[in-house]
């Protein structure tokens, strides 16, 4: 029997492997990709999966992503978009192409794999699609613009498919990670807040996968994940 396949872009050291790890662990046929492949070669060694080169801001780059998994292990029935860039900076300092550079990776490279996702699903009826999101989705503090113009458009990007893409079988959710991942923010220091400062890639990981499994009679379009101690 052919396994089902799930492509993960942006598939970094923290929730990106953990996603892949999850989805590979639950007898899928994994693809990974990110703009530096060689970065993947543990992972996908690891999980026995299979890495490719993307450049999310490049229609061509993504569309040859697709076409290569499609390839290699079929069409994809469950893609997760995890990319994003940040770069901290107030109005006053940011520089124009920082800013065009934020935006075209965490809302145009949604757009571009979401697209391209929508392509194969839609006519087999059947699919997911889950984009990773955060709390600069929801408001934008001071500094934090160039994380939370990318991420608003993300979420309205997902809210906008799920209505369309819903009644044709496929399934589009949007995570809000309200906090800190474990291991993807150098030198932080959770301890200081206790053992459950912050999430879990793991936890995470198995909440993606169980979106993609709910039945289509109770969809979730946008789910919040948070450490038990973050305030909100």
């Amino acid at each position: 029997m052919t396994k089902k396949v799930a492509l993960v872009v942006g598939a970094g050291p923290g929730l990106g492997s953990a996603l892949a790890r999850c989805f590979a662990k639950a007898g899928m046929a994994v693809a990974v990709a990110r703009r530096n492949p060689g970065k993947l070669d543990d992972l996908t060694k690891e999980i026995d999966g299979h890495a490719y080169a993307c450049d999310v801001t490049d229609p061509a780059s993504v569309e040859a992503l697709f076409e290569a998994v499609d390839l290699d292990l079929g069409e994809p029935g469950l893609v997760a978009f995890n990319a994003g860039a940040y770069q901290r900076g107030g109005i006053l300092e940011i520089a124009p192409e920082d800013f065009e550079r934020c935006w075209r990776i965490g809302c145009l490279g949604g757009f571009l794999v979401g697209q391209a996702a929508a392509r194969r699903m839609v006519p087999a009826g059947e699919g997911t699609i889950l984009f990773t999101g955060a709390t600069a989705a929801l408001r934008g503090s001071a500094g934090f613009m160039n994380l939370a113009v990318p991420k608003f458009g993300l979420r309205a990007l997902a809210q906008s498919m799920a209505r369309e893409l819903g009644p044709k079988g496929v399934h589009v959710a949007h995570v809000i990670i309200d906090g800190q991942i474990a291991g993807e923010r150098p030198g932080y220091r959770p301890e200081e807040r206790g053992e459950d400062a912050v999430l879990n890639p793991g936890a995470i990981a198995e909440a993606y996968y169980q979106l993609h499994l709910q039945p289509r009679s109770a969809w979730t379009q946008e789910q919040d994940l948070r450490p038990c101690v973050e305030k909100f």
